[in-house]
């Protein structure tokens, strides 16, 4: 079946949710800060000017079962999520073996092409990137590194192929 009927099940309305994982942000927006979140701003932004819904912004620290745990609660409300931060490989970057424990398939493709397109950008370095998607409860969660232009660069993958994400996860296609 051609990718056009499959994007025919689609809402063209995508409600979604953008979670910021971060610990140093959590602190700060504990402490009575606002913390700059330029990336989470960037994939709301993105989300937006393509027609989408943001029905929550989230922001998390570096921790396992709140990263799970948020996710979990949010794709029962919502049709995708995004995430920023927390996929590099240093010790607090979990939010890969978070999700990954909780999800009930891993998309690599996602995060192949994500690499690839990377590589353009900042060479042979992209291969630290975790970019990932999963599937958790028939909704896609897609996995992006925190840096703004990583987010740029997922965010137009992900708009390339939301439609299709959530036909396909929900099992309507």
């Amino acid at each position: 079946m051609p990718v056009r009927e499959h994007l025919k099940g689609a809402p063209e309305v995508i409600r979604t949710a953008v979670v910021t994982v971060s610990t140093s942000k959590f602190e700060k927006a504990a402490a009575g800060e606002n913390p700059k979140d330029t990336s989470g701003d960037l994939a709301t932004e993105m989300l937006e000017e393509a027609g989408h819904e943001v029905s929550y912004r989230v922001l998390v620290p570096d921790n396992m079962d709140v990263i799970a745990g948020t996710v979990g609660w949010l794709v029962e409300r919502v049709d995708a999520v995004i995430t920023t931060g927390g996929t590099g490989i240093t010790p607090t970057d979990v939010t890969i073996e978070a999700l990954s424990k909780v999800a009930d398939k891993e998309v690599e493709g996602f995060g192949e092409i994500f690499r690839m397109r990377s590589i353009e950008e900042i060479g042979e370095h992209a291969v630290l990137s975790r970019a990932a998607m999963f599937v958790i409860k028939e909704t896609p969660v897609f996995c992006l590194p925190g840096s703004p232009n990583a987010v740029k660069t997922g965010m137009e993958i992900i708009l390339e192929i939301l439609g299709h994400a959530v036909v396909h996860a929900a099992g309507r296609a």
